[in-house]
């Protein structure tokens, strides 16, 4: 079974600081949503809020409709994984994962077989079948984080939340078990929670993404949503590399020390704004050629690419260049923005285009 949940204009102080802003937010039923942004956003307060474990100043969360505050935490059928595994040393991994039936009132505790066979099914689910006697010092930490999703699966939850699950973890493993997550619940299809602050992680895993600032919800959407059309300056320079400008607007053209960068492809208000643009968004290419003059400042390997970092107008913008391509510091090449987004001052979020050569005098784009 799964369930809905549906937290209503929730509040929650600690101290002076506000942790959650009065955010509403919905679930489906079998839905991996991911919360995202950065430390102090507000991320895990909201998960333990839904789990019970921190109460509201005001607003409510409910599971298929019934105000969590009248339910008891132990039978909501909350399964909660923590960034640090929490497993119990002294315990072997089948009595890690068993802890949660074992634990229950002796009416509603299944019979020790029952307990025994679930174990080994949830062994098996999590692809480490003959490890139950293990200690979980015996482990690695990714072995040791799939156990606490399984002790979190045993209780059968309809609702299953995960604090940074591979935070503590390297960078190869949490690749590895990102794509095992995504397949596991595309096996078992609990409603999901997960916080990360990991742009990668959430673009990968999630079906919808909510990205947090300082208790706020800035935008909900599929990962291309929040990816391609960022609501705000706050999620576009979350999500993912990008450069931005302090432009004037004027005419629809946005300028960065007199030289007009982008024009927008709707109606815009005169004034200062802010462009956003990506490194893969951009073509650098040699004086001369369509775009706006600039200069190169160094350049860096990055993965598959190199991130030529040049000035333009006075401003910064890094841009993907091929890795066998050498641009000496000082050069001067020509920087055409090919998709940007641009933020007025008076807020609102409009695409841009490479101006046309006629509308840019002697930096035609």
């Amino acid at each position: 079974m799964t369930a809905a949940v549906a937290v209503q204009d929730a509040v929650k102080t600690f101290g002076p600081h506000r942790a959650l802003a009065g955010i509403s937010l919905d679930v489906q039923p079998g839905e991996l949503v991911a919360l995202l942004g950065p430390s102090g956003s507000g991320k895990t307060t909201l998960l333990r809020v839904v789990a019970g474990l921190e109460e509201l100043d005001s607003g409510c969360v409910r599971l298929d409709g019934v105000d969590a505050s009248t339910v008891p935490v132990r039978f909501r059928g909350i399964g909660f994984v923590f960034q640090h595994y929490a497993l119990f040393r002294h315990m072997t991994v089948a009595d890690n994962i068993a802890y949660g039936l074992r634990s229950r009132q002796r009416a509603t505790r299944p019979p020790e077989a029952e307990v025994r066979r679930k174990v080994e099914e949830l062994l098996v689910l999590i692809q480490l079948e003959g490890f139950g006697r293990r200690l979980p010092a015996q482990l690695s930490g990714g072995q040791r984080q799939r156990v606490a999703l399984a002790r979190a699966l045993a209780i059968e939850p309809k609702v299953l939340l995960l604090d940074e699950p591979f935070g503590a973890l390297d960078a190869l493993v949490r690749k590895e078990l990102r794509a095992w997550l995504r397949h596991l619940h595309e096996q078992t299809g609990h409603t999901t929670l997960f916080v990360t602050h990991d742009q990668e992680e959430a673009l990968e895993l999630a079906d919808r993404v909510v990205v947090m600032s300082q208790g706020r919800i800035e935008q909900v959407g599929t990962p291309d949503d929040v990816y391609d059309r960022p609501a705000s300056p706050e999620v576009f320079g979350f999500m993912g590399e990008s450069s931005r400008f302090e432009v004037e607007v004027s005419e629809g053209l946005a300028r960065v020390g007199g030289q007009v960068v982008a024009a927008a492809t709707e109606p815009v208000a005169d004034g200062p704004g802010m462009l956003f643009v990506r490194p893969h968004d951009i073509t650098v290419s040699m004086p001369g050629t369509p775009g706006a003059e600039g200069t190169v400042l160094g350049f860096r390997r990055h993965g598959a690419t190199r991130l030529l970092e040049v000035e333009v107008g006075g401003g910064r913008v890094e841009a993907n260049i091929a890795p066998t391509v050498r641009v000496p510091n000082g050069a001067k090449v020509s920087v055409r923005l090919d998709r940007a987004r641009l933020f007025p001052r008076a807020g609102g979020a409009v695409d841009c285009r490479p101006p046309r050569a006629h509308q840019v005098g002697e930096y035609a784009i």
